[in-house]
């Protein structure tokens, strides 16, 4: 195999999104590291466009990641190929790939799947193959390798990475909890990258310009003393443009880490916070560990007393988790101030023990990626739907930042911001029939009216909305809904 290609290639959300797989993969190939590039593609590239650049750039090995956003989409591109050119050989990897592949028409038409962790076994497949030794099983086990003897991904981007694109990074791998709903959940234990390398590597991708790093580490708070040599050599490293990007479990911050964290400048640290339920009951059904009052006590003071930007997840569909449980959860949630809430719908990823649940009359899931929840003990299908619904009109007014003014304003509709923006909801739905491709005039014309049908004043109503327009910078649109002022 002397003068043969390989491509890595895969379909991300959006561009701006990176494959850190990919580049963990190719970084890992030893010698054939020169005979090897990286492609990706993004969900806006028709399957049978990018089948066609794969085929003319003529690899002998294609590896390719499957998510559970873009299975449907890989598939059909790995089958095209297979279709065309039957010699070439494909190899699948990734999330969707490694749980209930059994069957799946991506399993059928690749030649080899690299189960888990790949960047040993897929360079030990491609050794093989060189030498025309191909392995007997199609399945190949990827295994836990040792962390240490890895070769780290980080040269694999590009200038043009750095610059507009996110840039992902690893300290560790796996969780300490078990909640049911994560691939986290299978992982038996915690295992940590070499620390000093580790800050090596992002000690070179600030010197050559990264704008956006984030962490994939599942829990990166896990272990203090590695949460303080972290942050203590960011700081003096980060520089205006910068973004850090940490996922964390709120009540497993201590002081020092809080403190520390205030100590960056404002905007600086993006902060995901894993809430997913305030229900204890809900916690217990899903095997989730969560101490409910300190999490709230740490979000006040990172959100009072730290310029950190934070991210709060709830979930839809939990099991034992009706409306009105949601809705509390989120009025409390609300009540914190986070600058984005992501109302999550809960999702069945393959492997996973939510799994257990699923049942005629208790959670029923969409047999198609990405595998939504359809309806649970708790929540009929219509009941489901309507969450949904919130969840997308959720995203548009208040994770976008475009109605900061206009909400504060529909909060005081009532004594709970759930009802009321559940309010919102239906008028919207009714109004609109859809909950995508809404422009962004005809959204705030939609919540003036709200507001004003629920006893408003029209100049107050007006001012915030135009305010909201007036910060947004670009905005052109003419507002000829509105009053002069």
């Amino acid at each position: 195999m002397h003068n043969s290609r390989i491509i890595l290639a895969t379909i991300t959300a959006r561009y701006a999104h990176t494959a850190f797989g990919l580049r963990c993969l190719w970084a890992n190939l030893g010698a054939f590291q020169r005979e090897t590039e990286i492609r990706e593609f993004h969900l806006k590239q028709a399957p049978l466009d990018i089948a066609e650049r794969l085929l003319a750039a003529a690899p002998e090995i294609l590896g390719v990641g499957a998510y559970i956003w873009n299975v449907d989409r890989v598939t059909q591109v790995v089958q095209a190929i297979k279709g065309v050119r039957p010699e070439i050989v494909v190899v699948i990897g990734g999330p969707e790939a490694s749980h209930e592949y059994e069957g799946t028409p991506l399993f059928e038409a690749a030649d080899y799947l690299v189960r888990g962790e790949g960047e040993a076994a897929f360079a030990a497949l491609v050794r093989d193959l060189a030498a025309g030794t191909p392995p007997k099983s199609k399945m190949i086990e990827g295994g836990r390798p040792d962390l240490a003897d890895l070769v780290p991904p980080y040269d694999a981007y590009t200038d043009e990475d750095l610059q507009h694109r996110l840039i992902y990074v690893e300290g560790s791998r796996g969780c300490p909890f078990h909640c049911e709903f994560c691939l986290s959940s299978l992982e038996p234990c915690v295992r940590e990258f070499p620390l000093e390398p580790f800050l090596d590597a992002l000690d070179k991708l600030i010197a050559r310009g990264t704008r956006n790093l984030l962490f994939v580490d599942r829990t990166f708070n896990l272990r203090p003393s590695r949460v303080r040599e972290v942050l203590h050599f960011l700081k003096p490293r980060w520089r205006e443009g910068l973004r850090l990007h940490f996922e964390i479990v709120p009540d497993c911050l201590t002081d020092e880490m809080l403190d520390l964290i205030a100590e960056f400048p404002p905007g600086a640290l993006h902060l995901e916070l894993g809430v997913q339920t305030f229900n204890p009951a809900v916690q217990e059904a899903i095997s989730r560990r969560q101490n409910l009052e300190k999490t709230v006590s740490n979000f006040r003071f990172l959100r009072t007393r730290t310029g950190a930007l934070l991210h709060a997840d709830l979930i839809i569909g939990l099991p034992g988790e009706d409306e009105r449980s949601f809705a509390e959860g989120f009025d409390r949630l609300v009540g914190l101030a986070p600058h984005e809430i992501q109302a999550g719908v809960l999702k069945r990823l393959k492997g996973t023990p939510i799994q257990r649940h699923a049942g005629p009359h208790a959670m029923v899931f969409a047999a198609h990626p990405p595998y939504e929840i359809l309806q649970t003990d708790c929540l009929c299908f219509g009941e489901a739907q309507r969450l949904k619904r919130f969840a997308r009109y959720l995203d548009l007014y208040y994770n976008t930042g475009h109605f900061p003014k206009s909400l504060d304003l529909l909060w005081r509709l009532g004594p709970s911001p759930f009802g009321v923006f559940m309010g919102l909801t239906e008028h919207l739905w009714a109004a609109c029939g859809r909950t995508h491709e809404i422009p962004l005039a005809q959204l705030a014309r939609h919540l003036y009216e709200y507001l004003l049908d629920h006893g408003l004043d029209e100049a107050e109503a007006a001012a915030a909305i135009r305010d909201d327009f007036r910060d947004r910078p670009g905005r052109s649109d003419k507002l000829e809904f509105l009053p002069r002022p």
